[in-house]
């Protein structure tokens, strides 16, 4: 059996319904579960619910395909679109672990989704980066430093986009 690849979706933790980070990030949370996939957030509010919101919404969604990494102790901080919530107690430092996934795409952000980003770079993870504000907007379409995380590739970066599509 072969296990669904995990995609990490990070960024602001307030966004207005109306935002149009919010939008994309409901938008590709969908996109990730008609994939297949498995859809990761850090669980709690703005762009991680709106991608949580998606991921409930698609046709493909099942109970545990939506995960939580959650900051603190308490399962009870999950959005309500988690189904797996994953209290970690580790505070910033669980951001290590949303790093982990197989890829990450980052909307807007501050710092969080820096440390996020920057630990997913280091892990050699994909990095998907949406243009405009924030931290993904301020990375996007360029390299995290100057390591050389692929030899055979040497136009390696996170990869801006402008849509859930791309």
């Amino acid at each position: 059996m072969s296990r669904s690849p995990i995609i990490a979706v990070i960024g602001d933790s307030r966004v207005e319904p109306a935002d149009s980070r919010d939008a994309f990030a409901q938008d590709l949370g969908t996109r990730i579960i008609d994939r297949g996939w498995r859809l990761q957030t850090g669980g709690l509010g703005g762009v991680m619910e709106a991608a949580c919101r998606g991921g409930r919404a698609s046709t493909r969604w099942t109970p545990g395909s939506i995960i939580g990494i959650l900051p603190g102790w308490d399962p009870d901080d999950a959005n309500p679109y988690v189904d797996v919530a994953l209290p970690t107690g580790l505070d910033h430092g669980r951001n290590l672990l949303v790093g982990q996934a197989d890829a990450v795409v980052a909307i807007g952000g501050g710092a969080g989704t820096l440390s996020e980003i920057a630990f997913a770079w280091m892990m050699f993870r994909l990095i998907i980066a949406m243009r405009g504000s924030g931290w993904a907007g301020q990375l996007a379409d360029q390299p995290v430093d100057q390591r050389i995380r692929y030899p055979d590739l040497p136009d390696d970066r996170v990869y801006g986009v402008a849509t859930a599509v791309e």
